[in-house]
């Protein structure tokens, strides 16, 4: 007798996600305040029984050393570690960028990383606090330039084929470098959309998370 042919899984949109943004160190009710405009209910993220109470996760930026070191302090890691390999949309702004690398370049000895991105990330690379700078970038699926803030900003130095590219600095001495990409249910950029006024890269995250793109 053949085997039954199982029913269709119908997947449905999540209307109203719960985003949790990781509290551990950086700019995190700038990340709240935009995901809570942007249609999310939100959620700050510290222990893991609060990472399973997240639909998705934002990884803001801060300082990638002092986010590693306090997520291993508070038995972080490996949760964020399954629930990345599971699935959960993870977005990743500037040092949340190199949290999702699998591979960073001058970071501290024994600097890990929640991985999940196949990419090549180099810390600090468009140089110290006092060359933090701003600049319009082209992001695939904008119809206009994103305003971007660039603050001790990592690069992409190379994705895997896995990895879309969505946006390169255009002008100036790193032109050409990448700043925005995505695989599958992670994102990352370079620059901290939070500080512009400009939600629309947490809107698309958003809508990721709701299963809608």
């Amino acid at each position: 007798m053949p085997p039954a042919i199982p029913e269709k899984v119908t997947v449905t949109a999540n209307p109203t996600p719960t985003v949790g943004v990781l509290a551990l160190q950086g700019d995190v009710r700038e990340h709240v305040r935009v995901l809570e405009d942007s249609g999310a209910r939100t959620l700050t993220v510290r222990r893991p029984d609060e990472l399973e109470r997240a639909d998705g996760l934002v990884i803001p930026g801060g300082e990638s050393t002092t986010m590693w070191r306090l997520a291993r302090s508070f038995d972080m890691l490996e949760p964020l570690r399954k629930r990345v390999e599971a699935g959960m949309p993870v977005y990743g702004s500037c040092a949340g960028m190199i949290m999702l690398a699998d591979t960073i370049l001058d970071g501290v000895d024994g600097q890990e990383t929640v991985g999940g991105l196949a990419m090549t990330v180099r810390r600090n690379a468009f140089g110290r606090q006092v060359d933090s700078f701003e600049a319009d970038v082209r992001i695939d699926g904008f119809a206009d330039p994103f305003h971007a803030v660039f603050i001790r900003a990592p690069w992409v130095e190379s994705v895997g084929e896995a990895v879309d590219v969505l946006g390169r600095v255009e002008t100036g001495p790193a032109a050409g470098r990448i700043v925005a990409v995505r695989q599958g249910q992670l994102l990352a950029t370079s620059f901290h959309p939070e500080l512009t006024g400009d939600a629309r890269v947490h809107r698309f995250f958003v809508d990721m998370v709701k299963g809608l793109s």
